[in-house]
């Protein structure tokens, strides 16, 4: 969702707080700001729109200082205005803040503040803390108890940063939502995520619930909410910079399309036997859940179908196994229990739905693992165990290595609990690891070989498409159609083959394009569902490594895919729709790595 920025140094800060904004654009936002202490007083710069509004903005009055915090907005309490637009500050301006998350009891603190005479020129819940510091300072507390008095009178999540006029500091803290702080030559960085500094520096720390860090010129302290310093760990960012670049793609998506087979190989490196058919993972070797009874994946969006399509591979495998929206699991999850492992599946590792339903499957006595692509997120600490998806920073909305990589890990870890679970190794286990290690071949001849774009390009004018699926296919089929209506905003529909006739197929006409996936499971009868749309004139898409049989034969297109194990056929077919939505994308000129109002990453429920 929004993102914060924050610098501090030797040098002005400006340049360093606008080039992280724009690297955090990715996350969604509709207005951008920035505020600076220089000589004089802290000075502001905010915008509704893009960055590059801002930027034109600071050009037009420029502004300077040493030390400054910046911050992109996606609206959730008040409209999309100048005034809603971060940072925020305290009437006299000696104060300015920014915020992600969301301040649960802010109303009741806003009406105790205006009771005593504040005066508020927003309608955001963030403005209610430089008010709260304000007052803190005016009582005679110093810079930095007035930022510790101010937190500990909010509830809901939060990442803050603060500047206050005449203390050479930037105080941050962090409750539910990511803040990472950066430790650079000559200047140290606060942001939501990496990519905001990596420009300039590769060392990190990753900030925990409850720290509490300012940040100096010459140096830092993490403290408790106590006042109780902390010493956490510096760590070395393993991409560079111009990994999170663009690298002569004309979009991040189809950039992280084409890094698909570099990401599977780094997920599965140093993890599969191909030679004797076994997975060999250091953190969860052989026995690791040999008192597991059942499994409970949880996600949202994207990483819900990848967890559907482990739930899918493991159930079929004889071991009981369920996948949740992370977002209902309060509602809809069976009983769990102490032999119940709880799966949570998220890139971020910050998401709050997926959070919360870690957190209530713990207190209910089960054991949590992580299948994350962010080395230090919230969800690794909250887990039990973690299983890292290895995928590289991805920074287009729609998530496509990262749902390979998911996928690819779960069935890493899957094998793994079918091996411990039902006593040994499946009949088919060996072929399954020899087709996990091939995956980057097979992703490789999809992107070298791919029509999707002829077939984007036929279909482009279509009222509705659908995407049909049985077995693992079927959350390929629900991940296909999210990629499509996600960047294309076209409508379009995913469903279990199986279910076509028990509605959808009222909404099926000649101009409502049926993708069909075949994994081969059970591919006669899905191809008995892709002639039933025919039969009503819809043309349909046959996503399959059968080329040259009856699916072929009555499909109006084929988007072939390698022949491999049925359980791993979904990841190419997967890339296959990637494409294809893509490319509608492209040809209706969508801005594909921002699409209207989503975000990389939702922090809040």
């Amino acid at each position: 969702m929004c993102g914060i920025t924050a610098c501090i140094g030797e040098t002005d800060s400006v340049e360093p707080l606008i080039e992280g904004l724009q690297s955090l654009e990715y996350r969604g936002y509709d207005s951008a700001g920035i505020a600076v202490k220089g000589r004089s007083d802290i000075s502001l710069a905010k915008s509704v729109g893009e960055v590059s509004e801002l930027v034109d903005e600071v050009e037009e009055n420029p502004l300077s200082g040493e030390y400054g915090i910046g911050h992109t907005r996606w609206a959730t309490h008040g409209g999309v205005t100048d005034e809603n637009a971060h940072p925020h500050t305290d009437e006299s301006g000696r104060v300015a803040v920014v915020h992600n998350g969301i301040i649960g009891n802010h109303q009741s603190l806003k009406s105790e503040l205006e009771s005593r005479g504040h005066t508020f020129t927003s309608d955001t819940d963030t403005e209610v803390v430089p008010h709260l510091i304000e007052e803190e300072l005016n009582n005679g507390a110093t810079p930095e108890e007035a930022f510790r008095s101010a937190v500990a009178r909010l509830s809901g999540t939060y990442a803050i940063a603060a500047i206050i006029d005449g203390d050479e500091a930037i105080y941050a803290t962090r409750s539910g939502s990511p803040l990472v702080f950066g430790i650079g030559p000559g200047r140290y960085f606060l942001a939501s995520d990496v990519p905001a500094f990596v420009e300039y520096t590769d060392q990190v720390v990753y900030l925990h619930d409850g720290d509490f860090i300012a940040v100096r010129p010459d140096g830092y302290e993490i403290t408790d909410g106590a006042g109780r310093q902390i010493n956490r760990e510096v760590e070395r960012v393993e991409w560079s910079a111009e990994t999170a670049t663009k690298g002569g793609y004309e979009h991040f998506m189809l950039k992280e399309i084409h890094e698909q087979p570099g990401a599977l190989r780094n997920t599965i490196h140093g993890r599969l036997n191909a030679l004797d058919g076994t997975v060999e993972l250091d953190d969860f070797p052989e026995g690791t859940f040999s008192e597991i009874e059942e499994v409970q994946f949880v996600g949202m969006g994207t990483s819900y179908h990848a967890a559907m399509y482990a739930s899918n591979m493991l159930s079929a495998r004889g071991v009981p196994s369920y996948a949740f929206q992370a977002g209902e699991y309060g509602l809809v999850r069976p009983p769990v229990k102490s032999n119940t492992l709880v799966v949570a599946v998220t890139q971020s590792g910050e998401t709050a739905d997926t959070l919360d339903a870690i957190r209530r499957a713990q207190s209910a006595g089960a054991r949590t693992v992580a299948i994350t692509n962010t080395v230090g997120s919230s969800v690794t600490r909250e887990c039990d165990e973690t299983l890292l998806i290895r995928a590289g920073p991805e920074i287009g909305v729609a998530a496509t290595k990262t749902f390979c990589s998911q996928v690819t890990a779960l069935s890493m870890i899957g094998e793994r609990l079918v091996e411990d679970v039902t006593g040994g190794q499946s009949n088919s286990a060996r072929d399954l690891v020899e087709s996990m290690s091939r995956l980057p071949g097979h992703v490789q001849e999809v992107l070298d070989t791919s029509i999707a774009s002829a077939v984007a390009k036929e279909y482009k004018d279509a009222d509705s498409y659908f995407f049909i699926g049985r077995g693992v296919a079927h959350p390929v089929a629900l991940e296909g159609a999210l990629k499509f209506k996600e960047i294309s905003y076209e409508h379009a529909e995913g469903f279990a083959a199986s279910e076509l006739k028990h509605g959808p197929l009222a909404l099926v006409t000649p101009n409502t394009p049926v993708f069909a996936v075949f994994t081969g499971f059970d591919d006669e009868a899905t191809l008995s569902n892709m002639k039933e749309v025919q039969a009503r004139g819809a043309p349909v898409i046959a996503v399959t490594s059968k080329t040259d049989g009856e699916i072929a034969e009555f499909a109006d297109h084929v988007l072939s895919i390698p022949e491999t194990h049925p359980d791993m056929a979904g990841i190419p077919a997967s890339v296959q729709l990637q494409l294809v939505a893509y490319h509608a994308a492209d040809l209706l000129d969508r801005p594909i790595d921002k699409p209207r109002n989503l975000a990389k990453s939702v922090t809040v429920q």
